[in-house]
């Protein structure tokens, strides 16, 4: 929706084409590992696509998330080793270092309910057998991360009692919270 608002590129998270997201939901020990090494590839080359692109573009994840949330809470889970996550780590470092942060990161703030509403919304089979705990240590990783994220502009936006998607008034106001940050103006 940002991108059709600002003329932006859309560069989205590889879901339909990822080859172990189903797997990963059906067995998370056996497939962690596989499944945020390609999304990390994935996410990397998005950021080169970016890099080379003239356009100005929105990505629905950043790489740091693929590091900082999904790896780090699948291994404190204990589905991901400790040879493979130290593995993980040594390539995203090395991958991270060739990576510019966003010139605004913009972190859509949910509890449980309304993220477990978001994902019924989505409708994917696969994504039935997600765990409340594994939401639970998510958001926490995510709240941890956004304290401390210190790369560049952040915006935070308590999503719980709106729906941009349905709603042009909370879009609305969505977009003019990201052009009082991207133009320096105060609301």
């Amino acid at each position: 929706m940002l991108a059709k608002h600002y003329g932006w590129q859309a560069e989205l998270e590889a879901v339909d084409d990822n080859p172990y997201l189903a797997d990963f939901y059906e067995d998370m020990k056996r497939w962690s590992f596989h499944l945020q090494i390609y999304f990390l590839n994935s996410r990397f080359n998005q950021v080169k696509n970016i890099r080379e692109s003239k356009i100005s573009t929105v990505q629905d994840r950043t790489i740091y998330e693929d590091a900082y949330i999904f790896a780090a809470n699948l291994y404190k889970s204990g589905f991901i080793n400790d040879r493979d996550y130290s593995s993980y780590l040594t390539l995203f470092e090395s991958m991270i270092q060739h990576v510019e942060p966003p010139d605004l990161l913009v972190y859509l703030k949910a509890d449980i309910p309304k993220l477990v509403s978001q994902i019924e919304k989505r409708g994917r089979d696969y994504e039935n057998a997600i765990r409340l705990d594994y939401l639970k240590n998510l958001n926490q990783h995510y709240s941890d991360w956004i304290d401390s994220y210190d790369l560049g502009k952040l915006l935070v936006i308590e999503v719980n009692y709106i729906d941009f998607v349905a709603s042009a008034e909370d879009l609305s106001s969505i977009v003019q919270r990201i052009d009082a940050e991207i133009h320096g103006l105060f609301s």
